[in-house]
């Protein structure tokens, strides 16, 4: 799972995957931004086949906090 994670927010993110690790937190890099954030929740919505709820969407402020969501939801 973690690394179908990586490969979403690669792309979504249009960043190298050795920046992605538990301290990449949102708007601390440039490409993260609040546009970026809502396109990033739809690609971890389409790779998992999941839909996230409004506040998983709003507490994502992290790749770890992205492993827990994602997690959460594969059950």
């Amino acid at each position: 799972m973690e690394e179908r994670l990586k490969k979403v927010f690669k792309e979504a993110l249009g960043i190298e995957e050795e920046i992605i690790n538990d301290e990449l937190k949102y708007n601390e890099i440039p490409q993260w931004d609040s546009v970026a954030h809502m396109n990033l929740v739809a690609e971890i919505e389409s790779e998992f086949d999941i839909m996230l709820e409004t506040d998983d969407i709003i507490d994502m402020s992290s790749f770890k906090k992205a492993k827990e969501i994602v997690s959460k939801y594969l059950g």
